[in-house]
């Protein structure tokens, strides 16, 4: 019996897709040959063009699959804080520690921005901006934050800043080390929203 074509559609996809992120995971995209990855998958470059263009679509997809995935993790440490402000604290800094594991570090912040551009203006970029703006919003309501910041724009900018941590980390010659410091640095950044009687003491 013959599956439905929406079922062979999505699987072939998906077999694309887990051999890419493993080649672009352990050799790099740039190293990453198309014949080796579609062979590895039962497949011919000729799915890989009618699913997803080129090699670099592909990343694109292994990209939006990881990042779905770290997002599910960021939320899952986050849910667990005591207060509003530690979710967001730790939402933050969950993210940029991530850029320690070699398949995220890879792909997510070094391959992806030096092919794909600035961060910034990846798909999923408008969808963070938004979840930490809507966080800000709630927080200010609270009198957590000052009352005096745009959340958006506010948002944009830990956004950026948080890219750019996890790029240091990512290229990096001593990760660990830059860590510690990078989200250490991101922390005091981010106390500086907070109205001065929440702020912690020095």
């Amino acid at each position: 019996m013959h599956k439905p074509r929406k079922e062979m559609i999505a699987e072939t996809r998906a077999k694309l897709i887990a051999a890419a992120r493993h080649a672009f995971g352990t050799i790099g995209y740039a190293e990453a040959s198309m014949d080796d990855f579609t062979a590895s998958a039962g497949l011919t470059r000729g799915a890989l063009y009618h699913h997803f263009g080129d090699k670099k679509g592909l990343l694109q997809a292994v990209i939006a699959e990881i990042d779905a995935e770290m997002a599910a993790r960021v939320n899952e440490v986050a849910s667990r804080a005591p207060t509003r402000w530690q979710h967001f604290v730790d939402e933050c800094t969950t993210y940029i520690e991530m850029a320690l594991e070699p398949e995220i570090q890879r792909i997510m912040f070094r391959d992806g921005p030096a092919v794909l551009g600035d961060p910034a203006q990846w798909p999923n970029a408008n969808a963070c901006t938004a979840s930490m703006t809507d966080h800000l919003t709630r927080l200010q309501e609270e009198g957590v934050v000052v009352p005096d910041l745009d959340p958006e724009t506010a948002a944009r900018l830990i956004n950026g800043a948080s890219s750019q941590a996890s790029q240091r980390i990512a290229n990096s010659q001593d990760p660990e080390a830059t860590s510690k410091k990078v989200v250490a640095a991101f922390k005091q950044l981010l106390e500086g929203l907070l109205r001065k009687a929440d702020r912690p003491l020095e």
